[in-house]
């Protein structure tokens, strides 16, 4: 970090209403969503207060989504509703699958990181006429991934599960960006990062987004508690010299900023440049915030 004597002020990434997404209300755990032609309730643990809206608000949604005690879970249509469509948000164009598990392939907290990215890679790119590489792991359906490209970024996108990693390849075709230089892996992170020291490729950005618990494409094992430090240390050994920014998110309950501070500090350490940590957050229709991850990142001093 570059003071030790004094921790950066938290700085929430608020995601700015865009597009064909809006965040209506939240409360009772639960948040009311505007997506593209649909009205859709879905869980939000953090929401612990009363909605702002009407009770018959939330009773004409589209589709909801209810969670069993198994913590499975089922959509209840009211309407007939088509389980995938497209949209635009955050300047991106999206395709969107009300999936089983109640995922929509899109998390809108990630937007403000999508415009911090755009930013940092332009500037270093109008400075430099050398390309920055950058390593997106964890990718799911690619939003970070192809903000980075529109940005002008060479990509690799990193994920365990082909059907992800085909439905942001999709995302890209329908961005533009199929003929950029994006590589699509289907591949554990930890074994891949354990490869890159080896091969001693090395990367002008990475992007990480690592899940509470997840499993690679052969069924190993990805428990945050346990492989998360030694991951973050083959991060640093294939960060370049030359690096320009990590972005670091999660959405696992008790990684608080400050723990993502810490963490962010075993890749980045003893390099110079601007930290910052803090929620991710989207607002409501009322202007209230609903809470919906953690992040800290990293960018060299330009």
């Amino acid at each position: 970090m570059t003071d030790k004597l004094a921790l950066p002020t938290p700085l929430n990434a608020v995601a700015q209403p865009s597009g064909d997404y809006r965040l209506l209300d939240s409360g009772d755990a639960k948040r009311l969503e505007q997506i593209g032609p649909y009205k859709v309730v879905r869980p939000a643990a953090q929401a612990i207060w009363p909605p702002s809206f009407p009770a018959h608000e939330w009773d004409a949604a589209d589709a909801v989504y209810e969670r069993d005690s198994s913590g499975g879970g089922a959509w209840q249509f009211n309407k007939r509703v088509k389980r995938e469509f497209d949209i635009l948000y955050g300047d991106l164009s999206l395709r969107v699958k009300l999936t089983n598990f109640g995922h929509l392939g899109l998390f809108p907290e990630h937007a403000a990181g999508w415009d911090w990215l755009r930013t940092v890679i332009r500037n270093r790119m109008q400075r430099s006429n050398s390309n920055l590489h950058v390593l997106n792991l964890f990718a799911y359906t690619g939003g970070s991934t192809l903000a980075a490209s529109q940005a002008g970024a060479h990509v690799v996108h990193l994920d365990a599960a082909k059907g992800v990693v085909d439905w942001a390849r999709k995302n890209a075709e329908m961005c533009h960006l199929a003929e950029r230089p994006i590589r699509w892996l289907f591949d554990d992170a930890g074994k891949f990062v354990n490869r890159e020291i080896r091969r001693n490729n090395r990367y002008q950005g990475i992007i990480l987004d690592p899940p509470t618990f997840g499993r690679g494409p052969k069924g190993e094992v990805f428990k945050i508690e346990n492989q998360l430090v030694d991951l973050l240390d083959g991060c640093r050994q294939i960060l370049a010299k030359d690096a320009l920014f990590v972005f670091y998110s999660c959405h696992t309950p008790g990684f608080t900023p400050l723990v993502m501070l810490n963490q962010l500090d075993l890749v980045t350490r003893n390099r110079s440049g601007r930290t910052e940590y803090g929620e991710m957050t989207v607002p409501d229709s009322v202007g209230r915030a609903l809470p919906s991850g953690t992040y800290a990142r990293w960018s060299a001093t330009e």
